[in-house]
C-alpha cells in the first residue's frame, strides 16, 4: 500500500491495524483525527491526516 492509499484510508473511515501484537485504532472526529492504542486507551489527537502520518509513511507515536 502507497502512502498516499494509507492516507485515502485514514480520511475516509476507520483504520485498525496491529504493531508488535499491539492493536491500534485510527478514526476521525469533527476534532480530526484520533490514534489510539486499544490495551490501555491512550489517544493522541491530530488536526490533520497529515500531522497524524509523515512523509515517509510512519506514524508520528510519542
Amino acid at each position: 500500500m502507497t502512502y498516499g492509499e494509507f492516507l485515502h484510508l485514514v480520511k475516509c473511515m476507520e483504520y485498525i491495524f496491529y504493531v508488535n501484537n499491539e492493536e491500534y485504532w485510527i478514526s476521525s472526529n469533527e476534532n480530526g483525527y484520533c490514534l489510539t492504542r486499544l490495551r490501555d486507551r491512550n489517544s493522541q489527537e491530530f488536526k490533520t491526516a497529515e500531522d497524524l502520518l509523515k512523509t515517509d509513511g510512519s506514524m508520528n507515536i510519542h
